[in-house]
């Protein structure tokens, strides 16, 4: 397909645009410290699978930390792992006092435990040895 409107490229990209209306109800938090996208991931929490997909920056993290923290004081899970692609992620993960905002628990997270803060050099025999010592735990029948 040639464009005859710009000469310098031989075809033109399909393109959506979207605006909102900016009326900063994304931003505001509900009673325990929850933005709207939290609120509506936190309504689903007692799924056994959810696909939180949001912009960067909207707090999907934090909204992790609310269905995690319910699922362990509420639905009987014994531990949480949270998995991130990248170091830079994992931060959004530290200790976090939910409860100064309304929630009904912290998030905290065990130094021995956060392997985003293992020393550089010997990332992956750290997270090895960590992941052989929790296979290593007897199991309960």
């Amino acid at each position: 397909m040639t464009n005859t409107t710009n000469p310098t490229n031989s075809y033109t990209v399909p393109s959506v645009s979207i605006a909102t209306a900016h009326t900063g109800a994304s931003s505001k938090a509900n009673e325990l410290g929850m933005r709207t996208m939290q609120e509506r991931a936190y309504a689903k929490r007692g799924e056994q699978y959810l696909l939180i997909k949001s912009p960067p920056a909207s707090g999907k993290s934090r909204a992790l930390m609310f269905i995690a923290l319910d699922k362990l004081h509420n639905q009987g899970l014994q531990q949480v792992i949270v998995v991130v692609p990248e170091r830079s992620i994992g931060g959004s993960f530290a200790d976090e006092p939910l409860s100064k905002l309304g929630f009904y628990w912290d998030w905290q997270v065990a130094p021995q435990w956060n392997l985003c803060n293992a020393p550089g050099i010997d990332e992956p025999r750290v997270a090895k040895s960590k992941v052989e010592a929790v296979r290593a735990l007897p199991t309960q029948d």
